[in-house]
């Protein structure tokens, strides 16, 4: 499984061996009635049990702003900040000609059909790779004729972190981003 080395491997494989077959079983039945029950919300693509998801469906939020992410685990870790408060599209990845992952892979058609429902703002929320950044000069050259604002998440030094451990590219964005402090 992606993100799992071989220890944790290891670990969860022992955990499983010591299941009482009742555990095992149960186990077996919440991974099946996950794969049957989640689903990709009709509207955002996030991952969901229900449609539309419970973020596209909150009246409380904020329509007129979708931040455009990669993958639903994007979207999650946007969620946890408790900061932003808008809507949301997954396009399910990143441009990569290499991996052949092109425009028609993603879903950026989904996206346009969303423009005309009183969107004011999109925020481009892509992976600060080659692939992330190919994809948001894509978008913004494909949504620059709607007339809404695009803005790009800001990137540069973690919290915390010391300037002589920064790359020269971090650093880099992180002077280009930077802004006027208001006392």
């Amino acid at each position: 499984m992606p993100g799992v080395g071989p220890k944790s491997a290891q670990r969860l494989a022992f955990h499983i061996l010591g299941l009482s077959r009742e555990e095992a079983e149960s186990l077996t039945r919440a991974v099946l009635e996950a794969k049957q029950n989640i689903k990709y919300c009709s509207t955002c693509f996030n991952i969901t049990d229900r449609d539309p998801c419970e973020i596209c469906s909150d009246t409380g939020r904020d329509h007129s702003t979708i931040c455009v992410v990669e993958e639903p685990k994007d979207l999650m870790a946007v969620e946890r900040t408790h900061h932003y408060r808008g809507t949301y599209h997954v396009l399910g990845g990143a441009l990569s000609p290499l991996q052949g992952r092109g425009v028609e892979s993603l879903r950026i058609k989904e996206l346009l059909r969303r423009l005309g429902g009183g969107v004011m703002e999109l925020v481009l929320a892509m992976n600060p790779t080659t692939e992330g950044e190919a994809t948001v000069l894509y978008l913004t050259k494909l949504l620059t004729p709607f007339k809404i604002k695009i803005t790009r998440i800001a990137y540069g030094l973690p919290i915390g972190g010391d300037l002589d451990y920064a790359d020269e590219a971090t650093l880099t964005k992180a002077l280009e981003g930077r802004r006027e402090i208001n006392v």
